[in-house]
């Protein structure tokens, strides 16, 4: 639908209700400011709710007590500790679910950037810093908690959304104030939000001749030399955003040597799955064939079919890795017939 058949169209819905001329050409401009952007025109909360097909009432009170609609818990982190994690329950992850494919896909994150972007992975990520003699890897402190709900407000409005709409939208989307950790719309947005930072990282890199790339809290720089003082402009730039970097997880590699970005080996001329990862899968696959599937399983005290499923997610994503790993290919090709004995 183009902008003039759409105009035309809410011309006649507003008048259909009973809105006054007056009234529908003060809306008009706001509903081709929102056309322009290519993002659903939202009136108000009533409206908004026949959008995401769920009741007013209950939309008010997700906007009105968003902390009521998660649950929390606590996953380990793979250094030691753990991570919170809030989960929205099914009614606030529908309405979240709606605002990422309606409104937020409708915006371009920086080319930077691999994590949570249709099309692209930590195979993408990994792949940008293959073969460069010096690697830089720094890390983003409580990323998600560290924006603040007033970003958020901003990005809607900057959509053309009005004051009230905008807070709607962010309220769904946020949790005590910040972007939480487990809704469904914080992955996209950190990626808008930080729109400005990835460039102005990219370019500082380009004036030192490096390779940028971010994935969630995770940032990696790549090339023929990175200087200590490269460390600390990043650090100065990312905390101009109130961003926090993990000093301790800060690491520069200029010697050969193992080197692994976003889960992945890039020490070689390709992308390979770390030395100690396949060591542990070649174990998983050396006991199931000497001592037999049923009697490793039982030995380990585990479920068949979820410990079967993730051994062969395993192997498949060291295949996509590693296209022409014949092991790997080999052992999904064992695991699968297990699947019906």
């Amino acid at each position: 639908m183009d902008n003039k058949i759409s105009i035309r169209y809410w011309r006649h819905f507003l008048r259909d209700r009973g809105v006054s001329e007056d009234v529908i050409n003060e809306y008009i401009p706001y509903i081709k400011c929102l056309n322009k952007n290519g993002v659903p025109v939202i009136f108000e909360v009533e409206h908004l709710s026949n959008l995401l097909g769920i009741k007013s009432l209950e939309l008010n009170k997700i906007i009105n007590s968003p902390k009521d609609f998660y649950r929390e818990f606590t996953i380990p982190k793979r250094r030691g500790g753990k991570r919170t994690i809030v989960a929205p329950y099914p009614s606030l992850l529908s309405c979240q679910d709606w605002i990422y494919k309606n409104i937020l896909l409708n915006s371009t994150v920086h080319e930077c950037v691999h994590g949570f972007v249709p099309g692209k992975s930590i195979i993408s990520n990994a792949g940008k810093h293959l073969e460069k003699k010096a690697l830089l890897k720094m890390d983003v402190s409580d990323f998600f908690p560290s924006i603040p709900i007033n970003w958020v407000i901003n990005y809607f409005s900057k959509l053309g959304y009005a004051n009230n709409v905008s807070f709607y939208l962010s309220s769904l989307c946020c949790l005590d104030e910040v972007l939480p950790q487990g809704a469904a719309t914080s992955p996209y947005l950190s990626n808008l939000l930080l729109y400005r930072l990835d460039d102005r990282l990219h370019k500082l890199s380009g004036t030192y001749g490096l390779t940028y790339t971010r994935y969630a809290d995770d940032m990696t720089f790549s090339g023929s030399y990175i200087p200590i003082q490269f460390i600390k402009i990043v650090k100065e730039i990312v905390e101009s955003y109130k961003l926090k970097i993990n000093d301790n997880k800060t690491q520069l590699h200029t010697k050969r040597g193992q080197r692994i970005v976003t889960g992945i080996s890039v020490s070689g001329s390709k992308l390979a799955l770390p030395r100690k990862t396949k060591r542990e899968l070649r174990k998983e696959i050396y006991f199931i064939k000497k001592y037999g599937f049923l009697s490793h399983i039982s030995k380990l005290k585990i479920n068949r079919s979820n410990y079967l499923a993730s051994l062969e997610g395993k192997f498949r994503f060291w295949l996509q890795v590693e296209p022409e790993n014949i092991f790997a290919l080999e052992s999904i090709e064992h695991l699968s017939s297990l699947k019906n004995s």
